[in-house]
């Protein structure tokens, strides 16, 4: 096992390391670059930093390996931060929420619900470690933000969790508090590192290995020329559901699968999806919450029934309307009409749809507590059921 190390993966900051060198996590293909077919025009990085102004930061923490002790090992875990207007503290935007199936967490959706506003960054972790997550957002932001303007301090941040307890010592609580300041610190803009990063580490995705996946897409100068960025952390689904462009995928590679066997399959759904949306389009928080919504699409997209036992939360919030938190004087706002919202709509299906495969073909296979072992999404295998079905772009 390797020690400890901190390394600086393109925004991915690592507490211990069993990862590939920068140069090969940036050589990593992509679900296009295997020959998926996706519709829609991507963003430059095909990424949810896209979006102007947001930065993504991982923790992940990796050691220990064989039997499980509690406290002890192994782990497989950490966090992710999505940051709306950067590392700005007291930064807010107009956003709206959606829970699909409610089997899961995500804090602070309740003031988001009333108000209208996302204030700080969005984080994601695994299911015992929202409460340490959120605490310590509360302590980035007093330490690095100011009181409201009636001088008190007060922060309600949003934060939620996927169950990663197959591969990690999830009861052994070693997400702590300098793991959340580590995701935010080293949240920057640019190409988004995938895969088994952050809060998706330990994760499992239709019982291949999962974790966190991007992408966007930008809408045409006659529809706005505006941006959709979509990023997941993905650990829903059973093997038998999932389907790529449309092609039974989990029928024709059956092997491996992380719950049962292939001979006696899992019958429940034990994972959940958090789907972050953001755009740069002027939209008001009822829209917000519309486009949260169209997230269930793009996850239906890929066979996803919404298990009873998974949770399936969503938000989305906007970068436009910059003076959309002030709190004196008449705010001037912009929104766009709901006639002109469909496109917008088919960008958060499209990417949605894409970014949990990218999850999928970044994630590598993964040895955790107890031996148990989730399987990489096989490239060669994937490309073969895809030709096989006409759908394989050369």
């Amino acid at each position: 096992m390797r020690k400890h190390l901190a390394s600086l993966l393109a925004g991915t900051l690592v507490s211990v390391v069993l990862l590939a060198p920068p140069a090969m996590a940036q050589s990593k293909p992509r679900a296009r670059d295997l020959g998926v077919p996706f519709e829609g025009t991507p963003g430059p990085l095909n990424a949810i930093t896209d979006v102007q102004s947001i930065e993504v930061g991982h923790s992940t923490i990796i050691s220990g390996e064989g039997k499980l002790q509690v406290g002890v090992g192994p782990v497989r875990t950490g966090v992710t931060a999505i940051l709306p207007r950067g590392k700005d503290p007291d930064s807010r935007v107009f956003a709206g929420w959606f829970a699909l199936n409610g089997n899961g967490e995500m804090t602070g959706t309740t003031w988001v619900e009333e108000s209208g506003l996302l204030q700080g960054p969005v984080m994601i972790t695994n299911t015992h470690s929202v409460g340490v997550v959120r605490d310590a957002v509360v302590a980035w932001r007093v330490r690095k933000g100011k009181p409201d303007p009636e001088g008190y301090w007060w922060s309600l941040p949003v934060v939620a969790e996927t169950w990663d307890g197959l591969l990690n010592d999830i009861n052994g609580f070693h997400v702590k508090e300098k793991h959340a300041f580590e995701a935010i610190e080293s949240a920057k803009s640019g190409p988004v590192t995938e895969g088994s990063v952050g809060g998706g580490t330990g994760m499992v995705c239709n019982e291949f290995k999962g974790g966190i996946g991007t992408a966007s897409r930008r809408l045409d100068a006659k529809q706005g020329g505006y941006t959709v960025g979509v990023l997941v952390q993905c650990n829903y689904g059973l093997r038998r559901n999932l389907r790529l462009a449309g092609v039974p995928v989990g029928l024709e590679i059956p092997e491996d699968p992380a719950y049962g066997s292939a001979t006696r399959p899992a019958t429940a759904e034990l994972g959940s999806i958090i789907i972050v949306v953001a755009t740069d389009a002027p939209l008001l928080p009822h829209q917000l919450k519309r486009l949260a919504r169209r997230a269930s699409l793009g996850l239906a997209r890929n066979g996803s029934i919404s298990g009873n036992g998974s949770g399936d939360i969503f938000i989305a919030f906007s970068t436009a309307n910059r003076d959309a938190a002030k709190t004196e004087g008449l705010v001037q706002l912009t929104m766009l009409p709901n006639d002109s919202i469909g496109p917008l709509f088919e960008a958060t299906v499209q990417a949605t749809e894409e970014a949990i495969i990218n999850a999928m073909v970044a994630a590598e296979t993964m040895t955790g507590a107890d031996g148990h072992r989730a399987i990489a999404l096989p490239h060669d295998r994937l490309r073969a059921v895809l030709k096989k079905y006409n759908r394989l772009v050369q």
